[in-house]
């Protein structure tokens, strides 16, 4: 697909463009109101493909969670392995759209690799994640940043603690929930490791806080997040963190999530999943 119809389309996602503008705009691209219509299937996330993981596999335990946050509970989504005792624990941040089904299914896979795994809902201060993407991400940009963040550091609190953890805890994001790994990291001295897909940086000034060891994967054709790469290791190297960085080429914004027929990448998005399984397992033992 043209990149300029990728990069509208991230534009209307994370500026956001109103719908009427973004859709004005993507007929100009695509040449008739025919061809845009047949576009957007393609750009928007079809979460009936969001079940590589059932639900009910019979190998996990999922359960829905809640634990205090700040302020108010926060309420989430949990998986483990069936029978399994203690295990290192897993955060797993969502997109901009809040916790939902493909989130939920990211949940359950990470689970399936061997840990105790927790997607938190953090719109559950604005009475959770909505149905609607564009609702969503409205929502995202009402949340208090401190508060969030602070959500987090509870989170780890709550995966410490749970009965079902080694006391280990590591946490994954994607995308808005990627920038939300970087932050969490300079906050928390408890966070063992963190995983940023295509997330944002965080502030340079506080890198030097960074006590987590980190993974970050960037899709190479990603300018708006990439831009902000070069600085960020090195205040990384400035700061002597433990990270290993990958850099996708080819790949656009997003290329893990296999619920978006436009910009998921297999082969990208598996090699990360192996990297990132293999960082956890080592990060977290």
């Amino acid at each position: 697909m043209d990149k300029k119809i990728i990069d509208l389309y991230d534009e209307y996602t994370h500026a956001p463009l109103d719908r009427r503008v973004f859709i004005s705009r993507l007929t100009a691209l695509a040449g008739s109101t025919a061809a845009a219509s047949a576009l957007l299937p393609l750009l928007e996330n079809n979460y009936a493909l969001a079940e590589v993981v059932a639900p009910a596999d019979p190998r996990l335990e999922t359960s829905r969670v809640t634990w205090s946050g700040a302020p108010g509970d926060i309420k989430g989504y949990l998986a483990k392995p069936k029978g399994a005792g203690k295990l290192p624990a897993v955060i797993v941040i969502h997109e901009n759209r809040g916790l939902n089904p493909h989130i939920e299914d990211i949940v359950r896979r990470i689970a399936l690799e061997g840990f105790l795994a927790v997607g938190p809902d953090l719109l559950s201060p604005l009475w959770g994640t909505p149905a609607d993407e564009d609702q969503a991400r409205t929502l995202i940009g009402q949340l208090d940043n401190k508060a969030t963040v602070e959500n987090l550091v509870r989170t780890v609190g709550f995966l410490e603690g749970h009965e079902g953890s080694t006391g280990k805890v590591g946490a994954i994001g994607f995308c808005w929930g990627g920038g939300m790994v970087g932050s969490l990291a300079t906050v928390s001295q408890s966070l063992d490791a963190g995983v940023v897909f295509y997330g944002r940086t965080p502030p340079l000034d506080d890198v030097s806080k960074i006590r987590a060891k980190l993974l970050l994967n960037y899709a190479g054709l990603d300018d708006r997040i990439n831009e902000g790469i070069p600085a960020f290791e090195a205040a990384l190297k400035k700061a002597d963190v433990h990270y290993n960085i990958h850099i996708y080429q080819g790949a656009n914004h997003a290329f893990n999530n296999d619920t978006n027929p436009a910009r998921y990448d297999a082969a990208a998005a598996q090699l990360a999943w192996r990297r990132t399984v293999e960082f956890l397992k080592t990060s977290l033992a």
